[in-house]
């Protein structure tokens, strides 16, 4: 499903227009975005859960060269999925 197909759902089903839609939807993914870059989770019962998750340094390769490099730690989004949806999915 794109972005442009869950607007029009979401638009139909609320009686709103797809550009309030849309409005909503993006604002919507800019808090649960900027919470997590604070460090901070986003709970929606039934749903899941948003949070920041880190992967340590680590060694590497470069491929090119073929030389050993030291990959840096990283912090990257992650879902962890409710109880609800994980029942509604089976």
């Amino acid at each position: 499903m794109t972005k442009r197909e869950l607007v029009s759902i979401l638009a139909e089903k609320t009686g709103k227009s797809k550009k309030e839609t849309e409005a909503f939807i993006k604002d919507m993914v800019g808090v649960i975005t900027s919470e997590i870059k604070k460090g901070n989770k986003v709970s929606i019962t039934s749903f899941g859960t948003f949070y920041l998750g880190k992967i340590a340094k680590r060694r590497g390769r470069d491929p090119q060269t073929g030389k050993e490099i030291t990959i840096p730690d990283m912090r990257i989004p992650r879902f962890r999925a409710g109880k609800g949806l994980k029942e509604e999915v089976r």
